[in-house]
Parts: structure tokens; sequence; C-alpha cells
């Protein structure tokens, strides 16, 4: 994860010079302009620069390791019937936890890589493209010989889900050697997030470049069933920065059931950090969350918002989460800027809000306005 003399010496050329080409980068050096297109290659797998116009790192970054799909949503117009045909509306959005939650990261504002998985096929190909106009690097994808991922969710009219399912082959194929290449990355990030769709070997793996590196790395479980999957790679030799359950995720992690009472939730905390993880955030729906680190246990309200699509409110969570740690705040302010970009998300109809970072900058200053006031 250090850089090479050559490589210090270019990124000095390119801070002083951001115009010079591979060209002039080889002429200043006295080198060859192949031996130059090795070392802006390093350099990016590496974090230091970002994409072909070589935009010097300056700011705090993450990486998103998780499942890359497009999310098919139908909404019945009226009270959903099971077992018959309910008229809705249809819609076709990118998604995927991961990717979404990288989106979400980018719509705020922050500088945030992905890691996925996406099929040789015009769906990968498109899915990619939207994601990188949302603002996510993605030159770390792997092409899977399966096909894009898809999850369909059936919602009823009040946009509460009542059944998804999904095809995540690609996701589910995913190894160490197709994402070892992206390990220099990894390692220099300042938040890595881990998604729980993806493989348990590839979490693993991740994870202890995150321990190595003294990385920041934020578990997002996802579901029961992946959270008890995911669950005996939390050790003290793993330490994590962050876990992210709901209350039964949480119950998976600790492996057994835990009530939704403040006691019940401090205690499996409790057990999760014995296994080194640092802060354990609980959503609880329209509770809202409860955060245990350093020895206490801190409600955080829920933002109230009008239902249009909950859908991504999750993702839309940990994504203020982690642009909140990038951005310096403490984990419990990171934690309320996640309230608030999911109650924005799903007012929107979105699974991911395009206008997320405007519309999060106008509500962050309006809370900030009415504190001043009282």
């Amino acid at each position: 994860m250090t850089l090479s003399p050559r490589e210090r010496e270019i990124l000095a050329l390119l801070r002083a010079q951001p115009m010079l080409d591979a060209a002039g980068l080889a002429r200043s050096l006295g080198t060859s302009k192949g031996a130059i297109a090795v070392a802006l290659s390093s350099l990016g797998q590496k974090g230091e620069i970002i994409g072909r116009g070589y935009v010097l790192r300056g700011e705090p970054w993450a990486v998103v390791v998780g499942g890359a799909a497009w999310d098919v949503k139908a909404r019945s117009l009226g009270e959903a019937r099971l077992h018959t045909s309910n008229p809705s509306v249809v819609s076709r959005t990118p998604g995927g936890v991961g990717r979404n939650i990288a989106e979400g990261i980018a719509r705020l504002g922050g500088r945030v890589h992905l890691i996925a998985a996406v099929g040789a096929d015009a769906a990968g190909r498109e899915l990619l493209t939207c994601t990188v106009e949302a603002g996510v690097y993605v030159d770390q994808v792997v092409t899977s010989p399966h096909p894009t991922g898809s999850y369909l969710a059936a919602l009823d009219a009040d946009g509460e889900l009542v059944i998804g399912l999904s095809d995540f082959a690609a996701t589910d194929a995913m190894d160490v050697a197709g994402v070892s290449r992206a390990r220099e990355l990894l390692g220099r990030c300042d938040v890595m997030v881990v998604d729980g769709n993806i493989p348990v070997p590839v979490a693993a793996w991740v994870l202890d470049v995150a321990a190595t590196s003294g990385v920041r790395a934020v578990l997002e479980p996802v579901s029961v069933a992946k959270a008890a999957r995911i669950a005996p790679l939390l050790t003290p030799e793993r330490p994590i920065f962050a876990a992210t359950p709901n209350v039964d995720e949480l119950g998976a992690l600790v492996g057994h059931p835990v009530a939704d009472t403040i006691p019940e939730i401090t205690a499996a905390a409790e057990e999760l950090r014995q296994r080194g993880v640092a802060h354990v955030w609980v959503s609880r729906g329209a509770a809202g969350s409860l955060l245990i680190g350093d020895g206490q246990a801190m409600p955080i309200s829920a933002i109230p918002a009008h239902v249009t699509d909950v859908t991504g409110a999750g993702d839309a969570m940990t994504a203020g989460f982690v642009h909140g740690l990038l951005a310096g705040e403490e984990p419990a302010i990171a934690a309320a800027h996640g309230h608030l970009a999911a109650a924005l998300t799903v007012a929107s109809g979105h699974t991911v809000r395009p206008d997320l970072g405007v519309a999060f900058a106008a509500a962050l200053a309006e809370i900030h306005t009415e504190g001043a006031r009282s």
C-alpha cells in the first residue's frame, strides 16, 4: 500500500501541473509513456488518482463491497390481494444493496468506489452507466458469467413491501480472486462498507483487509438469513467499526432472539462488542434506532415522513451514516444523518432519491435553524 519513488514523483508533478498528460509526464521524468501508464494504473488502484483526468485524492472516501442489480417494483393501485392479478404501476430502477448505498453516498456528495459483480450483458452495461452518472466510481466492478442481478418487489397501495424476489447469481458467484485486484484501494480508503449479500469468503477477506489496514469497516447485515450466515466472521481478531442491523438481524448475529426493548437490544449489542464490533447501530422502525458504543446506549429518534415507498430506506440510512463518518462526524451525529437520509428517501418514491444531496442539505439547514431558534 506504500507508494514507490516513481509514483511519488508523478503525484508531485501532477500537483504542480494538473494538466500534464502521460506524454508530458514521460518527458518530465525521462522515461517512456508505457512506464508512466503502468504507474498511473497503479496509482488508480491505490486510490490516489481518479479516472483518466488524473484527479488527485484530496478528500476522505469510501469503498462499498456488495450487490448490484436492477429493481423491478410493482405497486398495487388498490388493496393488494394474493393469488390473483392486481392492477399496478411497474417501474425499473438501478438497485442492489451495495450499489444503492454507494449511490446514496455519492448523491450526498461523498467520493465512493463500488466493488460488485454484473453480467456481461446489456443490463449490466446499462446498470454501470447509471451508477457512473450518479457519481460512483465503478473501475473495480467485476464481470460475471451470470446474468446481471434483479430484484422484484411487490408493494401494496401504501408502499409497504408485500413480497420480494431476487436473482443474485452474479453476486453469489463473487470470489476473492475477482476482488483481490482492489486490495490497494480497500486498504487505503477511509470507510469500507460490507453488504451481507456477498459470499462469506469474500466478506471475510475484505474485513481482514480492513483489520490489517486500520480501515473503519461498516457491516450491513441486509437480512436475518444473511446476518446468520456472516455471524461467525465477527471475532475480536477481525474488529469492525460498526454493524447496522435491525432487531431481528441483531438476534441472528448473536444467535438468539432479541426483544425490541432497550435493555435486550443493549445486552445483545454488548455481546457483539465483546466480539470486536465497536459500535452497534440497531434500527427500530418508527421507534428510531439505538446506538450502542463506548459504554453507553443512545436512542436516536426517527424523522417523521410521509411514506411513498419504503424501498431503499435502509440503504439510505447506511449511506447517510457513512457520509457523516466521512465528514468527520461522531457516530451519533452520523446516525442522525442516516435517519434524515432515510426520511427523505421514503418520501420520494425513488429507491435512491436523485436530488438526495440537495434535499439533505436543505433539511439539515432547516433543522439547524429550528435548533438555533429554540
